[in-house]
C-alpha cells in the first residue's frame, strides 16, 4: 500500500522476454529523498527494473505506482522520471547550458525561465559560470555532472541512474560518488541507482536492494547488507567472506555449529536460526590469527595481499576437508609472511544458512 512517506512503490513486479523470466515478481518501495541502490551481477534483471520504472519496459504482471499513481500503461515522456544512462549523450555542438536546458526547450518553457532554472542547476552541480562552454572540453567528472544537471532541471519525482560512473577511472569515480551524494543531499529528490559495483552502492545508498537470477535476496541499509546477509548469496556478492559448510546442533544451549572437517571444530552459536546442514559465512576481519596451536583452526601462510588499509592472508588449513580462509589484518599490525598459524573463528560474527 502507498504512504505518505512512499516516492515509488513496486508490488509483485514480473516480465517475460517470451521463455525467460528477467524479473520475478519483486516488491520494493523507494521512500521520498532517499537514495536507492539496486545492486546485482550482471543478467540479475535490475536494468530491466529501471526501464520498467521509466516506461521504456512494460510489465508482465505487477503494478508500479509514482507519487501514488499506476503508471505501469503510461509512456515515459507522461511520467515525472528523469534517467541518466551510462553513456552520458551530451549533444557536442551544443553548450553546457544548451545541454543542460535541452528538455525544458522540448517542453515549451520560455527562455527567461529557461535561463534561471539552468542556472539553478548549473550552480547545484558546482558550474556555475560554464554554460558557454562546449561540452566536449570539459572533463569527464564535469561531463556527468552536466548530464545530472541537464536530469535535474525538470525537476522530476524520481531520477534513474544507470550506472553513471562505470566508466571512470577509480579515483574519479571515487571522487563523483562524493559529490553525487552532495548533490542529492541539495536537491532532496528520490534517487534510483542501478549498478554492479557494490563499493559504489554501499558508500552512497540510504538502503539497497541486492539482486539475483530476477528475485531481489534481502533490501536493507548497507550495514544491515554487509553484517546481516540474509542469504548465502548476499554474504557471499557484497565485499569478501569464507563459506564453510557444517551442521548446527540446536539440541544443546547454545546451539552448536560443527563443521564438516576431520579435526574437531566446534563453535557456540548464541542463537541458531537454524538447525541441520547449513553454510556459516564470516568475514575476514571477523576472523583472529593466534599462535601454531593455540586457535581452533590449524593451518600455514600461503599468500598475502596488501591492500594499503590492510593485508588479507590466505591460510590452507592442515585439514584438507576445509577451504583455503581469507583472514583481514588491520593496519600496520604485524602480520606472518609464511609459516604455521592458527586462527579463531568470532562466533557472534557468523551467519548461518540452510542448505
Amino acid at each position: 500500500m502507498t504512504t505518505p512517506t512512499t516516492a515509488v512503490q513496486l508490488d509483485g513486479v514480473r516480465k517475460e522476454f517470451g521463455d525467460t523470466t528477467a524479473v520475478d515478481g519483486i516488491d520494493i518501495d523507494l521512500r521520498h529523498g532517499e537514495f536507492f541502490s539496486l545492486l546485482g551481477p550482471s543478467g540479475c534483471g535490475k536494468t530491466t527494473t529501471l526501464r520498467m520504472i521509466s516506461g521504456f519496459e512494460t510489465p508482465t504482471e505487477g503494478s508500479i505506482r509514482i507519487e501514488g499513481d499506476d503508471v505501469v500503461h503510461r509512456p515515459p515522456n507522461k511520467r515525472n522520471t528523469n534517467l541518466v544512462f551510462q553513456s552520458l549523450s551530451l549533444f557536442p555542438h551544443m553548450t553546457v547550458a544548451e545541454n543542460v536546458g535541452y528538455g525544458l526547450k522540448k517542453a515549451g518553457v520560455d527562455s527567461s525561465e529557461r535561463g534561471r532554472l539552468v542556472e539553478k542547476y548549473l550552480d547545484i552541480v558546482d558550474l556555475s559560470g560554464y554554460g558557454d562552454r562546449k561540452s566536449q572540453d570539459l572533463s569527464g567528472g564535469q561531463q556527468q555532472r552536466v548530464a545530472i544537471a541537464r536530469a535535474l532541471v525538470n525537476e522530476p519525482d524520481i531520477l534513474l541512474l544507470d550506472e553513471p560512473l562505470s566508466s571512470l577511472d577509480r579515483k574519479l569515480r571515487q571522487q563523483m560518488q562524493v559529490e553525487l551524494q552532495e548533490i542529492h543531499d541539495r536537491v532532496e529528490s528520490t534517487f534510483f541507482y542501478v549498478t554492479h559495483d557494490q563499493d559504489v552502492a554501499m558508500s552512497m545508498s540510504d538502503r539497497l536492494a541486492v539482486m539475483n537470477d530476477g528475485e531481489i535476496e534481502q533490501i536493507g541499509t548497507p550495514k544491515e547488507i554487509y553484517r546481516e546477509p540474509a542469504t548465502a548469496f548476499v554474504a557471499d556478492f557484497i565485499g569478501d567472506t569464507n563459506l564453510l559448510d557444517g551442521v548446527v546442533e540446536n539440541t544443546t544451549h547454545p546451539p552448536r555449529l560443527e563443521l564438516d572437517a576431520v579435526t574437531d571444530v566446534s563453535i557456540d552459536l548464541g542463537d541458531a536460526p537454524t538447525k541441520g546442514d547449513v553454510v556459516a559465512s564470516i568475514r575476514p576481519e571477523e576472523v583472529e590469527i593466534a599462535e601454531a596451536g593455540a586457535g581452533a583452526i590449524d593451518g600455514t601462510v600461503v599468500d598475502q595481499y596488501f591492500h594499503g588499509d590492510r593485508t588479507n592472508l590466505v591460510i590452507e588449513p592442515h585439514d584438507d576437508s576445509l577451504p583455503e580462509l581469507d583472514v583481514a589484518v588491520q593496519g600496520r599490525t604485524s602480520v606472518p609472511e609464511s609459516g604455521e598459524v592458527s586462527v579463531d573463528l568470532n562466533p557472534d560474527a557468523m551467519s548461518v544458512y540452510a542448505k
